[in-house]
């Protein structure tokens, strides 16, 4: 699957330091430096039936900045993201709206990647879609089997989520938590013949209707967590540095990657690191699909917003707070860059190298973006300066600043 194209993003003359995140299965502050090469990092992406709204960003401009961080702090990086092309979400939308799903998938993509591209976003090295991985779920639904963790409920196969002696570690759930929203995310717990409620499907046998693929085990389509599992480990192999997703993947969908890989490779740790971001709300609710209390970038952008304007209004959170979006914040963030375009068309400013050092440091920390935010106003507030009192001892800070706006936030002004 192709991808949106590349911003031009500009080198620096520092380096960043190491880059440390929020581990969600320990808890803890972990340095997220490669062992070895390059960074990796799988960031689960759309399942694509209906436009991208502002949690969606808000989730990939926040791995954007871990991808930019390590770039920052000398690492090449290998970024891995999918797209859930046929799922039961995207086949119930199109059969709604009397559309082919194969369309509906494809435009919905391409909306998501004119938004990317809007947003500055570096896109991933590695785009799959869960139609063209089939081929590597039936290869690691083989490697299960051959474990003993398979079993069939009539034409249908389940992972045996107590087969992973670890099952629960990544979000650290009880059995009580997980069954409480279990069904509500893909989930059939009360499904009969299963050896477990939490156990989940790999291989969905073919439904009247319902599109479906060859395989050892008769027609049918992949499950939802099996498909990143097996997209993470051909890009990525075992133990790579960050799985990533909104905190709403935590659990069912990255425990049960967690499981089915750990399960299929012998113990071998799946993801280093889980990092998780928060939820947008809108209303008084997490912007959802299914409230339909949905803010769209491509509306947004077609209202002729300055997409730097929305990117801004997402920095100003941090990537794993759960906040409510408003107009005025966008409307602020309008008003914010022309002030910083307006120190910047200086020339000459504040010093630049104590904003370049708060600004890397700040995002090294658990990608702090709002700290590098209120770096680059303090350092604008000096170059305009207050009762007459303008800071232009930099003559080169109006590049420098410019650069660092652009490699490390994404801002390209």
């Amino acid at each position: 699957m192709r991808v949106w194209p590349a911003p031009e993003i500009p080198g620096l003359d520092v380096t960043g330091p190491p880059v440390r995140l929020h581990d969600t299965a320990s808890g803890e502050s972990v340095t997220v430096v490669p062992q070895q090469g390059a960074a990796r990092l799988y960031v689960c992406g759309i399942t694509p039936y209906d436009a991208t709204h502002m949690g969606h960003a808000a989730t990939y401009v926040g791995f954007d900045l871990l991808v930019r961080a390590w770039r920052n702090a000398g690492h090449d990086v290998t970024y891995v993201q999918n797209v859930t092309d046929v799922d039961d979400p995207l086949l119930e939308r199109a059969a709604k709206v009397g559309g082919d799903w194969r369309e509906l998938a494809e435009r919905e993509t391409q909306l998501f990647r004119d938004d990317m591209a809007a947003l500055r976003v570096v896109p991933p090295d590695h785009y799959v879609g869960a139609v063209e991985s089939i081929p590597l779920v039936i290869d690691l639904v083989r490697e299960l089997e051959a474990t003993g963790s398979v079993y069939r409920v009539e034409d249908d196969l389940y992972f045996s989520v107590t087969s992973d002696e670890t099952f629960g570690s990544l979000s650290g759930w009880t059995r009580d938590q997980m069954l409480a929203v279990f069904g509500d995310r893909g989930g059939d717990p009360d499904r009969a013949g299963k050896k477990d409620p939490l156990d989940c499907v790999l291989w969905r046998a073919e439904r009247p209707g319902e599109p479906a693929w060859d395989s050892p085990w008769g027609p049918g389509r992949p499950g939802w967590h099996v498909e990143c599992t097996a997209i993470a480990l051909l890009h990525l192999g075992t133990t790579f540095d960050v799985q990533g997703g909104g905190s709403d993947l935590v659990f069912p969908h990255h425990e049960m990657c967690a499981s089915e890989a750990q399960v299929a490779r012998g113990g071998e740790r799946f993801a280093r690191a889980y990092a998780h971001a928060g939820m947008v709300g809108y209303d008084g609710e997490k912007m959802s699909k299914s409230r339909g209390n949905l803010v769209f970038v491509s509306a947004l952008r077609h209202s002729d917003v300055d997409p730097m304007a929305i990117r801004l209004s997402l920095l100003r959170h941090h990537y794993r707070a759960d906040w409510e979006w408003t107009d005025d914040q966008l409307w602020d963030a309008v008003d914010t860059l022309v002030t910083w375009r307006r120190a910047l068309s200086l020339g000459a400013g504040a010093p630049a190298a104590p904003v370049a050092e708060a600004v890397l440091a700040a995002l090294a920390e658990d990608l702090d973006a709002p700290a590098a935010v209120a770096a680059v106003q303090a350092w604008v507030d000096a170059t305009l300066g207050t009762d007459g009192l303008a800071d232009t001892s930099d003559p080169a800070a109006a590049g420098t600043v410019h650069r660092l706006l652009d490699a490390a936030l994404g801002l390209s002004l």
